[in-house]
């Protein structure tokens, strides 16, 4: 107890600063929470997708996307491609690489307020500890100085400021970096599933072609 009283009022010594810094702190957890259970909830792909999108027919392809989440982001990806089978190849790359553009904007929201936090929170933190450090000077008079244990008492403190904005920034690198990795390989797969299916139709196209 005695320990979080201490930390409390060392983070009040930091002064207006402490308030932005937790602010970014919020921002940046509400940021992680939302991501992660958007990650979880639509980009987790099925383990048959690849063979399903191998092997499986339009029909059983459309059944198997419609069990997904109408926002995961293999069903946006598959489904609008599925009815224009008979499109050109070109046109319907073009149309899967417009899709997929949508799906990483759409999982990528809000990394770049991480990406800002992981810079602004440590800067801010700096701030404080310099305000914090010139009010503790304060305490030297033109004499020498009135207080030693008041000066250095009051840097420690001041210093705690630097410590909150390292740790927000830390804590927003880890999640930024992870959910960047996170994106890169959803990307990956569904690239792979679409090239996979995109075979097909071409192969199926040529077959038609020339048998008619």
């Amino acid at each position: 107890m005695q320990d979080w009283t201490g930390i409390v009022q060392a983070a009040r010594i930091g002064g207006w600063v402490v308030y932005p810094l937790t602010l970014l702190a919020i921002v940046a957890l509400v940021i992680t929470l939302d991501r992660g259970w958007v990650f979880w909830r639509f980009a987790l792909i099925p383990a048959a997708a690849h063979k399903q999108a191998d092997a499986a027919g339009e029909a059983a392809l459309t059944a198997a996307l419609v069990q997904l989440p109408r926002q995961h982001a293999l069903r946006r990806l598959l489904e609008p491609l599925i009815g224009h089978p008979a499109r050109p190849a070109w046109w319907i790359e073009a149309r899967a690489g417009a899709l997929a553009l949508d799906v990483q904007r759409d999982m990528s929201r809000g990394l770049w307020v991480l990406e800002t936090i992981v810079t602004a929170a440590p800067l801010l933190g700096l701030l404080g500890t310099i305000v914090g450090m010139m009010h503790a000077f304060r305490l030297i008079g033109n004499n020498g100085l009135v207080n030693p244990g008041g000066v250095t008492g009051g840097v420690a403190q001041a210093l705690v400021a630097t410590a909150i904005g390292l740790v927000i920034a830390l804590v927003s690198l880890f999640a930024f970096n992870y959910f960047s990795r996170r994106i890169d390989g959803l990307m990956d797969e569904l690239e792979a599933i679409a090239s996979t299916w995109l075979s097909n139709v071409r192969l199926a196209q040529e077959h038609e072609a020339q048998t008619s």
